[in-house]
């Protein structure tokens, strides 16, 4: 095969469908051909600051050596066999061992092939611990607006942006949403309370209003991502945690972004001692270099499972569950973050992207809110008028033009458009770069920032 762009471009549209395909965006099409530390290739030789490390998830940046080293050798001991009830390998069997010590309160993992299949196998556990309990009716499960939690369907379904589910509807039945703790945007608090107080509130309305005798769980990520890095207030999960006790709810942490010292802590739920039942996980536990996502679970859900007759066991399963490869490279992964301090430097540098972002565009007239603070997961989100929170009209697309003239000047990262008016959010730039970003690389990325912003929309 040709390897210029125009080739490789041609071949990719005719033969590949994306995730979230049109062939409109691949009119101008970069073809990555290589990484090494906090920065990626494309194919004619350009190089970018990756600022939302690959998709949330290069924590220990591109081209390290000892991943590719770690896979090679275990690929020629033992490739792959099934972990199915009844077998396992060395490898599955020591990250077990590992993220149970990661993870105070969880007693057992299964493992996925990423976050999606985590999250499906959180719902399913959920409500077969229910059924095992004698409580066969709890099977809805509460999610949240903004939320992501994947486009399976079930994960769709539990999804809580819109766009994901329009060509693909129906949903699947009990799945319901609440309003998030979106303190920029959120509507409905009462005199005297919080927006945490408000958002906590909203959820246990819902599961009165759904009856708590049907309610199996609610699942949030600790911070959100691709709906908006969004941070909720300090009190917000803590009053969840009760909330769910109370009503006797399993709470499922989706810590699929927010884990492995994305926050600057091990966990995203950690900056609030919350503990949760269920935590879904990926991404990070790699750093994308194999694919691999799990499922942590309580000793009171672990016992559950091992508690029935044969005839009621868990079927449940993927063929790459506990894949051989992929946790010896896990291992690895979480070996070299231990090693470089991978999980405190996400947190000093947290603080130093966001207070340079506060300086850059703080004073912005258009820079309606920055979030960040909490590792390295932060988002600007832009806006018409900063006195009223009015939102750019679509048809500006604001984020795609600032997406677009960061890249120019050599960052990639995600942006998410407007969605309407408040309180739909605005046109947002979100940044989780590699955690092992220096502090003149970040200033570097948010100069390109503002360079961007005041081409887009003016100095301020």
């Amino acid at each position: 095969m040709e390897n210029s762009t125009a080739a490789l471009t041609q071949a990719d549209r005719r033969h590949q469908v994306h995730s979230l395909h049109h062939p409109v965006d691949a009119t101008d099409a970069t073809i990555y051909a290589s990484g090494q530390g906090i920065t990626i290739r494309d194919v004619e030789g350009r190089d970018y600051i990756d600022g939302l490390s690959g998709l949330w998830n290069v924590s220990i940046g591109h081209g390290r050596p000892e991943l590719a080293d770690t896979a090679a050798a275990q690929m020629k001991t033992l490739a792959y066999f099934s972990g199915y009830s009844g077998s396992s390998t060395i490898p599955s069997i020591a990250l077990a061992e590992r993220l149970v010590a990661l993870a105070p309160g969880m007693a057992a993992v299964f493992f996925t092939s990423g976050g999606a299949e985590a999250n499906e196998s959180a719902f399913k556990t959920a409500r077969y611990y229910w059924k095992v309990q004698g409580r066969p009716e709890k099977i809805k499960i509460i999610a949240r607006i903004h939320g992501y939690h994947g486009v399976t369907l079930q994960a769709m379904s539990a999804t809580g942006i819109a766009p994901y589910w329009k060509m693909f509807e129906p949903r699947v039945p009990g799945f319901l949403h609440i309003q998030t703790c979106y303190p920029y945007r959120f509507r409905g608090a009462r005199p005297g309370e919080t927006i945490g107080q408000a958002a906590a509130r909203e959820l246990e309305e819902a599961i009165l209003r759904e009856g708590p005798d049907t309610v199996a769980a609610f699942i949030g990520e600790p911070i959100h991502g691709a709906g908006g890095v969004i941070y909720p207030t300090d009190d917000y999960w803590p009053l969840i945690r009760e909330i769910c006790d109370r009503h006797h709810v399993l709470l499922i942490a989706d810590e699929i972004i927010t884990g492995f010292g994305r926050t600057g802590r091990q966990w995203g739920l950690d900056h609030w001692s919350v503990q949760p039942d269920i935590l879904s996980f990926a991404k990070g536990v790699t750093s994308g270099y194999l694919p691999l996502g799990g499922t942590l679970m309580t000793q009171a859900i672990k016992d559950a499972i091992d508690s029935v007759d044969p005839v009621n066991r868990w079927m449940h399963g993927y063929t790459n569950s506990g894949h051989p490869v992929c946790c010896a490279v896990a291992l690895k992964n979480l070996e070299i973050m231990e090693r470089e301090g991978l999980v405190q430097r996400s947190a000093q540098m947290g603080d130093i992207l966001f207070r340079a972002l506060h300086d850059a565009l703080g004073s912005h007239p258009n820079a309606g809110d920055i979030r960040g603070g909490k590792g390295l997961l932060a988002a600007v989100e832009f806006v018409e008028d900063r006195a009223t929170r009015k939102n750019f009209p679509a048809e500006r697309q604001i984020g795609a033009r600032l997406q677009a003239e960061m890249k120019k000047r050599g960052v990639v990262t995600r942006m998410r458009p407007a969605a309407g008016d408040d309180p739909a959010p605005g046109d947002e730039i979100l940044f989780a770069p590699p955690l092992i970003m220096t502090e003149h690389e970040i200033h570097r990325m948010v100069g390109v920032l503002r360079a961007a912003v005041e081409t887009v929309l003016g100095a301020g």
